[in-house]
């Protein structure tokens, strides 16, 4: 089989999906279908202007949640916990049995700690002078 090797810094939605394909072939031959759905919670103004919200998906029964943000005005008015509550609640709707998220040193560690997740890996020094945590969290009674 004949291939060449293209390095760019383009991100091609169609590209990504081609690379993808064999992989999710193969993990489905493994494990079977990851049964992978998004999940989507968005905070809005008034004018229905997305300020922020939750970006995940729930695949292999666990949640992932892939953005948090919550707008610097609405901060510390519980929005956050409120967000990953519903997000949880949801997840175990579609059977989840856990979730897990990354997020920087500078960011919210503590904040997702304070609602049940532990640290289950670290990379130092990414970016260089901080860290990236790991965190999860699994499900041993409905969300609240």
């Amino acid at each position: 089989m004949s291939h060449a090797l293209e390095l760019t810094d383009q991100a091609d939605d169609e590209i990504r999906k081609a690379i993808l394909a064999p992989l999710v072939e193969f993990n489905d031959s493994q494990v079977g279908p990851s049964q992978g759905r998004p999940l989507v919670i968005t905070i809005k103004a008034d004018s229905g202007d997305v300020l922020g919200g939750l970006w995940g998906y729930t695949g292999y029964s666990w949640l992932f949640t892939q953005l948090l943000v919550v707008p610097a005005s609405l901060r510390s008015n519980g929005i956050g916990t409120k967000l990953m509550a519903m997000a949880e609640q949801e997840a175990l709707n579609r059977g989840c049995t856990g979730a897990w998220l990354d997020t920087f040193e500078f960011q919210a560690r503590r904040f997702y700690e304070g609602i049940g997740y532990s640290c289950f890996g670290e990379i130092q020094d990414y970016p260089p002078g901080y860290s990236r945590f790991f965190l999860k969290k699994t499900f041993s009674a409905p969300a609240q």
